[in-house]
């Protein structure tokens, strides 16, 4: 019988330790642990080896110096199949350090060498109720706090790998409450829902959980799992949650064109939602704002403008928690980029190319095999489409102000040729990533 596995994942300071203390002491199964620290010294190892009731210890297999979902992805799988092949338990936690994300971990207990003798049950994250609260929610005013250990690549962002662990996870544990008050709390937990709205949530103070709501929940369906974050269904038009009912209205991709565009998007009001300056009705209040938190997609088919969406991103509104999705740039024809602003920290990479940018005989072979995929005669897939999920943050200035960094109706007749001329600081090549930081306020 496979033995089941749950990644801990968390930002460091979140409390996963304290929450893997309380649940080996109150579990009188064997349970294995695996721990990952980035740090020279790997005190964490430490503090859960004293707890383990394996016979040696030894079971707490530290991977030090590295992440396990990247450079030490390989040592991963050879320690937990090892592991199964030395001892005999019950379960297995992997403690993924505060820069790891959960979905290549996820991979290697799926697809890997691990999927044999291991059956992945659930993927836990832990948030610093506190620490999230002043990062994404504060009103500008007060400094979020500041990670102890830096991205080891040097280009993502923290704030956005913490987003990543929240979006990809089963259960969601907001811990540290009794450092926030009642409503600081409240708008953490609408925020999460927003953010992952599949998760379960359960609240607590120093990791003070049962057993039975972490280990072997039975959660983890990686099908499911990879299209589950807010922001995901919130561009995909997703219909199963009630807060998402609300005005997506797609038509007006351009601000002075009223062609419609739908691309695919399956909306459930046709409430009006002009972005040109004039009618902004929104009739709609779905639960979640009862804490402020907003849901939304911005859509255009419109190229933004390089210099004024960067400014635009190194000074977003107060309250944008979240804003990712595939952004076309004037200059960059061929990339199609994926931005994901987490807070006050923009990525932008390029993660695929239009399709409009192939040959007419691959363009042909592709639109064959998406009959239902929109097709604008000059510009072909070409779009932005962006989710957006906000704290205490008006919708329609927002959308405004980025409907400024759209190329004019001159810079747009000009084409391709003048926007090569413009100063373009973001990627070109597959799988490089540009991050601009706010000047505003430092986000870790």
């Amino acid at each position: 019988m496979a033995v089941p596995v749950t990644i801990l994942c968390g930002a460091l300071g979140a409390g996963k330790t304290t929450l893997l203390s309380q649940l080996l002491e109150q579990d009188d199964r064997e349970i294995a642990v695996v721990v990952n620290d980035v740090g020279e010294v790997n005190v964490d190892a430490d503090l859960v080896e004293t707890r383990t009731d394996l016979e040696t210890g030894e079971e707490v297999v530290a991977l030090e110096n590295g992440c396990i979902c990247c450079s030490l992805g390989g040592d991963l799988s050879r320690a937990v199949v090892n592991l199964w092949k030395r001892h005999d338990f019950d379960a297995l936690v992997v403690e993924a350090s505060g820069v790891g994300e959960p979905e290549p971990i996820a991979h290697q207990f799926v697809r890997g060498p691990a999927g044999g003798p291991y059956d992945l049950d659930a993927i836990v994250t832990v948030v610093n109720a506190r620490q999230f609260s002043d990062t994404f929610l504060a009103d500008g005013t007060s400094e979020p706090p500041t990670q102890s250990e830096p991205d080891e690549a040097g280009t993502r962002p923290l704030s956005d790998l913490l987003l990543e662990q929240i979006e990809f996870c089963d259960l969601l544990v907001v811990n540290k409450c009794d450092l926030v008050s009642e409503t600081e709390l409240g708008a953490v937990v609408d925020a999460l829902e927003a953010l992952q709205p599949r998760a379960a949530i359960h609240t607590t103070s120093y990791g003070d959980l049962a057993v039975d709501t972490v280990l072997d929940t039975g959660l983890f369906d990686f099908s499911v799992a990879r299209e589950a974050a807010g922001w995901k269904r919130a561009i995909d038009g997703d219909d199963g949650h009630s807060f998402y009912e609300h005005d997506h209205d797609d038509s007006d991709n351009d601000p002075d064109d009223d062609d419609d565009h739908d691309h695919g998007l399956h909306h459930q009001d046709d409430h009006d939602h002009d972005h040109d300056g004039h009618d902004h009705a929104r009739d709609h209040v779905h639960p979640l704002e009862r804490y402020g938190i907003v849901v939304d997609t911005y859509h255009r088919v419109r190229p933004f403008h390089p210099e004024r969406l960067v400014e635009f991103l190194e000074h977003p509104p107060d309250g944008l928690i979240r804003m990712k999705g595939l952004t076309w740039v004037a200059g960059r024809e061929e990339q199609a980029i994926t931005m994901s602003l987490a807070a006050t920290e923009t990525s932008l990479e390029v993660t695929g190319r239009w399709i409009a940018s192939f040959s007419a005989q691959q363009q042909e072979t592709y639109r064959a095999s998406q009959p239902d995929l929109p097709w604008d005669d000059t510009w072909g897939d070409r779009e932005t489409r962006l989710a957006v999920i906000g704290h205490d943050l008006e919708l329609d200035p927002l959308f405004d102000r980025l409907d400024e960094c759209l190329v004019t109706d001159a810079e747009l007749e000009a084409g391709p040729e003048r926007w090569s001329t413009f100063e373009n600081p973001t990627p070109t090549a597959m799988n490089r990533t540009v991050v601009v930081s706010s000047a505003e306020r430092e986000c870790w």
